[in-house]
């Protein structure tokens, strides 16, 4: 056989393989049904998020979804009072669309709870003195209506305090961003999505935020200690007041760097 075939099988086998893998790269639509698992009626408002992609939606009326997806791509399901899951999309869901994704409802063992009133004695400059403060400041997020945020009691000292620890090899907001830029990135992209800001607006339990940034609630909390964020600001802040807070703290830690 003459070289010129040899070539022109290679060619052929190349330009096979290039398609082949830019179709299996390649994100498709997927439509899908969300429903309560008793009483299999469908779920509005369900929050899907596509780990992989960092793009999220939410079901409507009918329980219906569409998101970009590909095989193997990882969708987590979010619904207040309804426990989390992640599915793996294959290729049935892209090719015969229409899965249905069933939620269970969570069990809560709800506690004692004691009120105990504040004892009051009639003398205002008294009584003012008794009452609990909470010393975090408060700022903005653009495009949110609320008036603003607690961001916990930092000042100059304290981000002097929290660059130390960023220089830190052990310290894993470094560990995390600083060698890391593609997961950078991928906090980028989560604080541009307004689906997955206005699902993370209304959490408190990290769940999703551990889901979306692959690291564990201790290193979570360790990041925001470090960043010396109050520990009343890491118990009571929402997940979007905790991603702005990782992604403020990262920012002044490459600008201190210059």
């Amino acid at each position: 056989m003459s070289i010129k075939f040899y070539i022109l099988i290679f060619t052929l086998s190349t330009l096979y393989s290039t398609v082949v893998v830019a179709q299996e790269n390649e994100r498709l639509i997927l439509k899908g049904i969300v429903e309560n698992e008793i009483t299999k009626i469908t779920m509005n408002g369900v929050h899907v998020l596509n780990l992989n992609s960092i793009v999220g939606t939410t079901s409507d009326e009918q329980g219906v979804f569409e998101i970009e997806a590909k095989a193997k791509d990882t969708l987590y399901f979010s619904y207040l009072g309804f426990k989390p899951f992640k599915v793996a999309v294959t290729e049935d869901m892209l090719k015969f669309q229409n899965p249905k994704f069933k939620l269970t409802v969570l069990a809560f063992a709800l506690e004692e709870v004691v009120l105990r009133p504040y004892q009051l004695t009639g003398y205002l400059d008294i009584d003012v003195k008794n009452v609990p403060l909470n010393p975090a400041g408060r700022y903005n997020i653009q495009g949110l209506p609320s008036g603003g945020y607690e961001a916990g009691n930092r000042n100059r000292s304290s981000i002097a305090k929290a660059v130390g620890a960023l220089f830190n090899p052990a310290d894993f907001l470094y560990n995390l961003f600083g060698k890391n830029p593609a997961q950078m990135r991928k906090l980028k992209k989560i604080r541009a999505d307004d689906e997955i800001k206005n699902l993370l607006v209304s959490k408190f339990d990290r769940e999703v935020l551990i889901q979306l940034l692959g690291i564990n609630r201790v290193n979570l909390e360790e990041i925001l200690r470090n960043c010396n964020y109050s520990k009343a600001f890491i118990l009571e802040a929402n997940d979007l007041q905790i991603l702005e807070a990782i992604s403020g703290c990262y920012e002044e830690f490459k600008v201190l760097q210059l």
